[in-house]
C-alpha cells in the first residue's frame, strides 16, 4: 500500500491510497485544474483513479470532487446525509452508504467510520488491502475522539491524523470566540494535545507513518504540532516515522515497514522517534 496526501488544510484536502493495482482518492477538496497539477507532481494520471469518497460536505473536502469525477470517470461514494449536504453529488450519481458501511473497492476494503464533526454524516476512513494486510487510517475533521476508536483504528500500519491547533495560539489567535469556540468544540477539531493522546493510544511497533494533517495556518506550527506528538509518544514503542502534510504540496508516498517513507514533495517535516 502506499498513501500520499495532496494536500491538507481548511484550503482543501484530498489523500490517494493505493493497492496492488487499485487506486482511489479520499476527499478531492481543491479545483479539478489542482488536483491534476498535484497529481501529476507524484506521477498518478486522474484516470488512473478508480473512485472517489467523500469524508464530509464541507467545501475543503468536495470542492473537485464532482468535476475530477466527470472528468476522469471515477465513482462516487458519499455517506447519505453527505449527499443531502452537497446537492452535486446526487446529479453525479455519488453512491450512498450509510456510516459504518464497509465499501469493496478492489483490492481495498474501506471501512467508513462515523466521527464527531458539524457535517450531516461526516466519516473517517480505515482502509486495509486484502494482498498484504496493511491498514491505513485516514481521520480528519472531529472534535474529539470516541472511545471506540481506540479498538477501531488499533494495529495500524499508516496513520494520517488532524492536529489542528495549538490550544494556546487559537485562544490568542485572530478568531472571535465564537469560531475559537466552534474550532475548540466537541465537534470541530482535533488540538495538537488531542492528537497525541489519541496516537499515543494507537502507538506500537509496527506503526511506520504518522502523518499529521489539516494544520490551522493560523493556529498551529509543523515544529509545534511535532513537538508535540513527539512529547506523546515518548514513552511509547513507536519507532515510525512522524511528517506534517503541507497544504500547498503533495507529500508521500507513505508506505508499512521500516524506512517506509519513499520520499516527499512539498513542505514536510519528517522526524524519527
Amino acid at each position: 500500500m502506499r498513501v500520499w496526501v495532496l494536500g491538507s488544510g481548511s484550503a482543501g484536502n484530498a489523500v490517494v491510497v493505493e493497492s496492488a493495482g487499485t487506486r482511489i482518492i479520499i476527499d478531492a477538496g481543491f479545483p479539478v485544474r489542482e488536483l491534476a497539477k498535484r497529481l501529476a507532481a507524484i506521477g498518478v494520471s486522474g484516470d488512473s483513479i478508480e473512485s472517489a469518497i467523500v469524508t464530509h460536505e464541507h467545501t475543503d473536502h468536495v470542492r473537485g470532487v464532482c468535476a475530477a469525477a466527470k472528468r476522469w470517470k471515477w465513482s462516487v461514494h458519499a455517506s447519505t446525509g453527505t449527499i443531502a449536504g452537497h446537492p452535486l453529488l446526487k446529479e453525479i450519481c455519488a453512491q450512498p452508504f450509510a456510516a459504518g458501511a464497509t465499501l469493496e473497492l478492489g483490492d481495498l476494503s474501506v471501512h467508513t467510520v462515523r466521527t464527531p464533526h458539524d457535517g450531516t454524516e461526516p466519516v473517517a476512513v480505515l482502509a486495509t488491502a486484502r494482498s498484504s494486510g496493511v491498514r491505513a487510517g485516514i481521520i480528519y475533521d472531529l472534535g474529539h475522539v470516541p472511545p471506540s476508536y481506540r479498538r477501531t483504528f488499533e494495529r495500524l500500519d499508516i496513520l494520517v491524523l488532524e492536529s489542528n491547533h495549538d490550544e494556546g495560539m487559537l485562544r490568542a489567535g485572530p478568531y472571535p470566540p465564537s469560531v475559537q469556540s466552534r474550532i475548540g468544540g466537541a465537534y470541530g477539531h482535533l488540538s495538537n494535545r488531542r492528537a497525541g493522546l489519541f496516537a499515543r493510544d494507537c502507538a506500537h511497533a509496527g506503526l511506520a507513518q504518522l502523518v499529521l494533517a489539516h494544520l490551522s495556518e493560523r493556529c498551529n506550527d509543523p515544529a509545534i504540532a511535532l513537538t508535540s506528538m513527539r512529547a506523546a509518544l515518548a514513552r511509547t514503542n513507536f519507532r515510525g516515522a512522524m511528517s506534517t502534510a503541507s497544504q500547498s504540496a503533495a507529500c508521500g508516498p507513505f508506505m508499512a515497514g521500516r524506512g517506509g517513507h519513499a520520499g516527499s514533495r512539498g513542505d514536510q517535516l519528517s522526524l524519527e522517534l
